[in-house]
């Protein structure tokens, strides 16, 4: 099957490209640039097209961005350190900004004939973002269908919405994944930090997947004091 898969460059989204290269007919990457504080994430998102051989659209959303104020990502709002499943976390959601991009992205398949878009929305992503959970997904996914009705048949594959991001580091291990070209830190610095919620999240992926994590963080223990944290509370 003909897929797009939206890729930010993240973990996710860059396995999830590499897993549909070998499992189903990859046709492109489309990217978003929507002001976010961590842009370099694009470039390892550019790095995985030009690795899989397919075409990587880079969408310009800045303005839009901008009109979605408050979250610590497209802000100057202070990204919060701890687990990624703590209440501090919600100030790094964007509102709508999913539904934004699958908008998009589907418009980009039916233009382009492709017959799906994938999207690495996993399970550990629904305590913070409404629009990653399996109601939102399949909702969509329907609304879609009636946009495109009798103009293009395109269907959302979410392969993780219901699993893990230690699943998501063990499917893409096995995939061929290049972890070290990946990147999710938040804060968008020179290195991974190693406290924001998405450090925290990927390192402990990585230690319960049983997987080897290449990436330097500046601060490489953290994680652990976060994950104790959370459990406690």
């Amino acid at each position: 099957m003909k897929t797009l898969v939206i890729c930010s460059g993240g973990l996710d989204s860059v396995s999830l490209a590499h897993i549909t290269a070998k499992t189903r007919a990859l046709t492109r990457l489309v990217s978003f640039n929507y002001g976010q504080r961590h842009l370099k994430e694009l470039d390892f998102a550019a790095e995985a097209a030009a690795r899989l051989g397919v075409p990587h659209h880079i969408i310009d959303l800045r303005p839009v961005g901008a009109a979605l104020t408050g979250s610590a990502l497209t802000d100057d709002i202070d990204v919060p350190d701890g687990h990624y499943a703590e209440d501090t976390m919600k100030i790094t959601v964007v509102p709508n900004r999913n539904a934004i991009m699958l908008s998009v992205a589907y418009g980009i398949a039916a233009a382009k004939g492709d017959q799906a878009v994938a999207t690495a929305v996993h399970g550990g992503d629904h305590f913070i973002y409404p629009d990653c959970r399996p109601a939102f997904t399949e909702a969509f996914d329907t609304m879609q269908k009636a946009a495109l009705d009798g103009y293009a048949d395109v269907s959302l594959w979410t392969p993780f919405v219901r699993r893990s991001k230690a699943d998501i580091v063990t499917d893409g291990a096995a995939h061929g994944t290049p972890f070290d070209r990946t990147w999710s830190c938040y804060k968008g610095g020179a290195q991974h930090c190693g406290r924001c919620g998405t450090c925290v999240e990927r390192r402990e992926a990585f230690d319960l997947a049983g997987v080897e994590d290449p990436t330097i963080y500046a601060d490489p223990d953290f994680w652990r004091a976060a994950v104790a944290q959370h459990g406690a509370s």
